[in-house]
């Protein structure tokens, strides 16, 4: 039995799996996002402690019981800062937090040669312009900053003790060397930090400490190995198999990512293309980063007054290309291809038949085309894409799989378990680090649920839409 935890945005979830990687057991307990500013997006870490934990003990106890390993994945970016006692010294700023868009030009002045080094264009979400604007306007708290930690990592702390990282969620700071896989002193430097403060680096797979004895008591567990894990795509790529060069998948969760597993660091910074190193040794990945993507669900059917199932509901009575409405995912900014933190969503379009049904189509199709706009920049730095495993909680729907495939003009494959996400991965890669058996036995493709072709007669319904939508970015910035 193998356990993963998935520390999300909106949730920590537990999984516990089998020697044949089924899931067998799942739990879940929310988080809720602090946004006291415009451009922040908060959490304190001792709600994930606690959400951990939460979901931890929602498991079976006689299953817990037979837990041989752990492993960890999250929210990738975060900045956890930790004073010399080992406790945070203000809420985390999370990958969706903007505030940080001065401090990247700054770290590009700083240090010349950050995009070779790194292989990715400074971003806001990025956890070393984060530092950099602590320095800057929070000084006095900057001086106590003796550790930083990504989200999943200060779970680590609490279950083992360790300063420990994998190289997946690492490559998401800006302070790693994608292609030699270590820390850049250079890009440290940057940020006013050296390797002092940083957690000792682990290939996904690698066993980086023991559960403490208390809490495994508290779990109901052995004091069982914690594997190094992987940031949240990295980790959901392991969970369906998503392990071989020019594999790729699709992630609908809270933000939206395309990834792709590449044979060798292929970084395409201009274009706002994300390459790290992927959460396995020889391998790194390519990724279309969206900020906002099933959290667009989630506020539609707010805006809406019912419930996420509903709300796909009214989209499928509307139809796609219903009408002229036009909805721009921006509610955090953007990435891919944008880069643009301070760009908001957007509906336009609207006449006097919008209605609740128009609107939740015109938003299954916005995502859809900040999709087609992220997988066009993958394609432009040479990747090719015919076929994404589709992951997170929007797999649920499969109305919003045919608008996606018809937009993206591949071919999507629904996997059983794929609902399930980083915490599967998280559980293989505690199961790969206890059995030392090889990534191929472990990190397989489960079973096919269906396939969506992408439907050419619907592309062309939708190409007038997808072109309004391109042009309508360069307007929305200008104001």
């Amino acid at each position: 039995m193998f356990l993963g935890i998935d520390l999300g945005t909106s949730g920590v979830k537990a999984v516990l799996t089998g020697e044949d990687g089924v899931v067998i057991a799942q739990a879940s307990a929310p988080l809720a996002v602090s946004r006291p500013h415009a451009l922040w997006s908060e959490q304190d870490p001792d709600d994930w402690w606690r959400a951990a934990e939460s979901a931890v003990q929602a498991l079976p106890a006689e299953l817990r019981a037979r837990v041989r390993g752990a492993g960890l994945a999250g929210q990738m970016h975060g900045a956890t800062l930790l004073g010399a006692d080992d406790r945070p010294l203000r809420p985390a700023m999370l990958w969706n937090d903007g505030r940080a868009f001065a401090e990247c030009a700054e770290l590009e002045r700083r240090e010349p040669d950050s995009r070779r080094i790194s292989g990715n264009l400074a971003m806001p979400g990025f956890t070393a312009p984060k530092l950099l604007w602590v320095a800057n306007h929070e000084p006095a708290l900057f001086a106590q900053v003796r550790t930083v930690l990504l989200p999943k990592d200060y779970l680590r702390l609490r279950m083992t003790g360790d300063k420990a990282s994998d190289l997946s969620d690492s490559a998401g700071t800006l302070w790693l060397d994608g292609a030699a896989r270590d820390w850049s002193d250079a890009l440290l430097a940057a940020s006013g930090l050296g390797r002092e403060a940083m957690p000792r680096l682990y290939e996904g797979s690698e066993v980086t400490g023991i559960l403490r004895a208390e809490v495994a008591a508290a779990w109901g567990m052995a004091r069982v190995p914690l594997a190094a894990g992987a940031g949240d795509n990295a980790a959901g790529a392991a969970g369906v198999g998503v392990v071989n060069d020019g594999d790729a998948l699709l992630s609908l969760g809270t933000s939206g990512v395309i990834f792709v597993a590449t044979g060798q660091f292929r970084p395409n910074p201009a274009r706002a293309v994300h390459a790290f190193c992927h959460c396995l040794p020889g391998l790194w990945h390519q990724m279309s980063v969206h900020l906002s993507a099933a959290s667009c669900i989630d506020w539609g059917a707010r805006l809406a007054g019912v419930d996420v199932p509903s709300f796909f509901a009214l989209a499928e009575q509307a139809g796609p290309a219903a009408g002229p409405e036009l909805f721009l995912p921006y509610l955090s900014g953007e990435r891919t291809p944008h880069n643009d933190p301070h760009v908001r969503g957007a509906l336009l379009g609207l006449d006097h038949d919008s209605d609740p049904a128009r609107i939740a189509a015109a938003v299954l199709e916005g995502v859809a085309f900040a999709h087609a706009d992220g997988l066009a920049a993958l394609r432009e730095a040479g990747t090719r894409v015919e076929e994404l495993a589709v992951i997170g909680g929007g797999a649920r729907s499969h109305h919003w799989g045919t608008i996606l495939a018809a937009a993206l003009d591949v071919r999507l494959v629904y996997l059983d378990g794929g609902e399930v996400g980083p915490a599967l991965g998280a559980a293989r890669l505690a199961q790969i680090a206890v059995t030392g058996c090889r990534a191929a036995e472990v990190c397989i493709r489960p079973p096919v649920r269906a396939v969506i072709e992408p439907d050419a007669a619907l592309a062309e319904r939708l190409a007038p839409k997808l072109a309004e939508f391109r042009s309508a970015y360069p307007a929305l910035k200008s104001i």
